[in-house]
């Protein structure tokens, strides 16, 4: 399996980012860590191991970034509003640098993006807020209302960051388009954020799966079963 590190000096956060790649081919997965996890953490805790047949065949490569988690709505050294607007220029990271990147690299025209627990918000908020540039999105015991962290602050950078927010007034056509998966169990702790974000997507006649595992936790080891199952469902 081929792995690549790769830092480079990201003009829109003004610092550092450093990457992980698995594989030299396939669809583009950007994959994100959970709350506060470092763009090592998807490998050190099995999850790429977990799909090394799908990067093996060719059919994916994964890209997983630095999250940035301590700079923007886990940061409470700043003021709410500095978490918003740094959160929104990580956006605009992802969107400007490491698309593109991944779509030029595989020579395709839209990305895939997943993650666990905070990693599913990553993965969901910039799926719902650039679909033209996303075919799938998977989401595992994700959380979608970044509201709690703002300490009752509101802004647009909050408003548009916060999926159960400009998700249902939302109108743009590849959201119906897009594959989507949302990964929850029995015993998470996010299970109830799941069927919330479930439920606007029904009310807006937006196709997706709501999968509901049984008897497990919010935990590496169900996510190790979901993150394979749902890459099969690349076409």
């Amino acid at each position: 399996m081929t792995e690549r590190y790769h830092r480079w000096y990201s003009p829109n956060l003004g610092l550092d980012v450093e990457m992980l790649v698995f594989g030299d081919r396939g669809y583009p997965v950007i994959l994100f860590p959970t709350s506060q996890g470092r763009y090592f953490q998807n490998k050190d805790e099995g999850l790429i191991e977990s799909v090394r047949w799908f990067i093996d065949q060719g059919l994916v490569k994964i890209y997983c970034p630095e999250s940035f988690d301590w700079l923007t709505w886990y940061n409470k050294g700043v003021s709410p509003a500095d978490r918003a607007k740094n959160y929104a220029w990580y956006d605009k990271m992802l969107l400007e640098e490491i698309a593109p990147w991944a779509m030029h690299e595989t020579g395709v025209n839209k990305v895939a993006t997943a993650g666990c627990s905070f990693g599913g918000y990553h993965a969901a908020n910039f799926a719902f807020k650039h679909p033209d540039k996303i075919g799938h999105m998977f989401s595992m015991s994700g959380a979608f209302d970044i509201k709690m962290f703002m300490d009752g602050y509101y802004d647009d950078n909050v408003f548009y960051n916060n999926p159960m927010d400009y998700l249902p007034g939302s109108n743009q056509g590849d959201l119906w388009h897009m594959n989507i998966i949302l990964g929850t169990s029995d015993w998470d702790i996010c299970k109830e954020y799941n069927f919330q974000l479930s439920n606007v997507l029904k009310q807006k006649n937006i196709n997706h799966w709501l999968d509901v595992r049984k008897w497990a936790d919010h935990d590496w080891p169900i996510w190790k079963q979901m993150f394979p199952h749902y890459l099969s469902t690349i076409r």
